[in-house]
């Protein structure tokens, strides 16, 4: 399923974007399973799916015949072990070729895959096992001891399976066993179960950035609710030689629903790296498999930026399309990536609950630097205030996507809900509006301008501060390689604009070289974004740090410094009052 084509791509304009806005209608079949489309209509072709990199190792090539049959092997393994319809079944992998067989595996049997974070700790992994009622996990060896250390009080986890268990020193038992021996138990043969596009496929669990991790059950059908937006951020994917690949983890939305599955609906090859993000091994990967698609996240487009300013000048890139999303790509890097990549960014709007609503298409409709995009065809989306009203262009409010599009079809986007959650999920709704929690404006031509996450504004001297304006001009300086801002509690003015900055490694050396140095570059970047913003707006304080706080998906989380900066004050009243 993919939007209706444009009749000039090459001279792309808003009035075309609006022809085809209006003129898409969504088709969702009353029964759908992933795994049909993913899978099975692929089974008979020897067409490269899955394509492993590996350090130090040569690359591995798996067709979308060994894809299927291996799913096939594991989705009786699944039935074997007791596992039915509507189970959730947890997998603690990285990027590699089990960890799509175990999806389509899970998909053919209608159980509830719940893909896992292999960076997780144990009190991650033990809540999220609980929380859901898994019944069985496939984990990676190198991470097995974080799921060792919780086994005994996961009541529900019946079996744990473990790939790349070292011979010598794995024991099985009957809760824990070796992939290499459960594995060649399945028969390659198992007809995918038949259901509803609205049963649930996945349960994926939030990032936690403002509070305790939900799960939100998502449908088969997000599956189709995802495409407008794919086809359209990889510039109308997919086309005869197109290689896939993106560094976002498959457990998140992002690397599942914006690289993995759409690559297999499509029938083209996705590349698979387990290893450590680098610049140089990013671009390694895009040169050496002739990538020509891909999601990057801004703080990895950031890193190579810094690392490597002219990577078309040192590598053979074949890249046409690029998606970019989690944290605001700003004008900065959008104008790098033309310039160092070859390659307009298409940055992209999307949640977990609601993947893929907003973004651009640059082939297709006229990119603006700096701004999020327009909403992606079957999906109605505007600014709205408190009360679920939407307000004037130039105002800045809450994104928020209808149920229906613009026919009154309902959206196959959505999430069915927060699991175990009713009271969470009704929140998230006011009328038929679905709250993203994120604020924005939008222009008189549709555009959005992200404005941060509503939890991470704040007041400092009576003005309104979102963040992701001053973090975006403070990158433009050379000597910064990420930053965050955030307020820090001030008696006089409620709270002040605290940046923290990480720096690029030349200026690291030059600031650990003496006071005065580390003074002079923090009244420049001062200077830097006074001249560019409002005064009230630049960081009155600078704190170099060697790293932010991430999620496992790339975004910043402001909340840990915020809490941070509290904690400080209130040390400091302490210690005044000697306490």
């Amino acid at each position: 399923m993919t939007p209706v084509p444009l009749s000039d791509a090459s001279n792309p304009t808003i009035e075309q974007y609006v022809a085809l806005y209006q003129a898409f209608r969504w088709k969702v079949p009353k029964q759908f399973n992933i795994a049909t489309v993913c899978s099975d209509r692929w089974a008979r072709t020897n067409a490269s799916a899955i394509i492993e990199e590996r350090d130090g190792l040569a690359s591995r090539h798996f067709s979308y015949r060994e894809l299927d049959r291996a799913a096939n092997r594991c989705a009786n393994g699944l039935v074997a072990a007791g596992v039915k319809k509507g189970d959730r079944v947890a997998i603690v992998l990285p990027q590699r070729f089990e960890t799509a067989v175990l999806h389509i595996a899970c998909y053919k049997t209608g159980a509830v895959a719940m893909p896992m974070s292999v960076l997780f700790g144990p009190e991650a992994l033990e809540y999220r096992f609980n929380d859901s009622g898994a019944k069985i996990a496939f984990v990676d060896a190198q991470y097995i001891e974080n799921t060792r250390a919780v086994r005994a009080r996961c009541k529900t986890l019946k079996q744990v399976i473990v790939l790349d268990a070292p011979r010598n020193e794995f024991r099985a038992t009957a809760t824990a066993i070796d992939w290499s021996a459960w594995w060649v138990k399945g028969k390659d043969q198992f007809a995918t179960v038949r259901t509803l596009a609205t049963d649930p496929c996945d349960l994926i669990y939030t990032s936690g950035t403002t509070g305790p991790p939900k799960g939100a059950l998502i449908p088969h059908s997000a599956m189709i609710g995802n495409l407008t937006g794919f086809v359209a951020s990889q510039n109308w994917f997919p086309k005869a030689r197109d290689v896939f690949w993106s560094p976002a983890d498959w457990a998140w939305t992002g690397g599942l629903m914006d690289a993995l599955l759409p690559c297999l609906y499509f029938g083209k090859p996705i590349v698979a790296y387990r290893g450590r993000f680098t610049a140089e091994k990013a671009l390694d990967i895009l040169s050496k498999h002739n990538v020509t698609n891909s999601f990057i996240f801004p703080t990895a487009l950031k890193m190579i930026m810094k690392a490597v300013p002219d990577p078309q000048g040192e590598h053979n890139l074949s890249l046409r399309a690029l998606m970019s999303a989690g944290e605001s790509v700003g004008e900065t890097l959008f104008n790098w990536c033309e310039q160092g990549l070859g390659v307009a960014p298409n940055e992209m709007f999307g949640q977990t609950e609601l993947n893929y609503v907003v973004g651009n298409s640059n082939e297709r409709w006229p990119a603006k630097p700096g701004s999020i995009g327009l909403a992606y065809p079957g999906h109605s989306v505007a600014v709205i205030d408190e009360a679920g009203i939407e307000v004037p262009a130039g105002t800045l409010g809450e994104v928020a996507v209808h149920r229906n599009d613009i026919h009154g079809t309902p959206d196959p986007v959505f999430f069915i809900g927060y699991w175990n959650n009713p009271k969470a999920t009704a929140n998230k709704f006011t009328g038929h509006w679905c709250r993203t929690g994120d604020l924005a404006t939008q222009d008189d031509q549709g555009y959005f301008w992200y404005g941060g996450r509503a939890d991470d504004m704040f007041k400092a001297a009576g003005y309104r501060i979102g963040p992701s304006e001053i973090e975006n001009c403070l990158v433009k300086h050379a000597a910064v390689a990420n930053a965050a801002v955030v307020p820090k509690p001030d008696v006089e003015r409620g709270a002040i604009v605290k940046a923290y900055i990480v720096l690029t490694e030349a200026y690291q050396i030059e600031v650990s070289k003496s006071y005065s140095n580390k003074k002079e570059l923090i009244e420049q970047l001062q200077q830097h974004v006074r001249g560019k913003l409002a005064p009230y707006e630049y960081p009155k304080e600078i704190e170099f740090v060697n790293e932010l706080p991430m999620t496992t998906t790339g975004k910043v989380q402001r909340r840990i410094l915020r809490n941070q900066e509290e904690q400080r004050a209130a040390d400091a009243i302490n210690k005044l009052e000697g306490k």
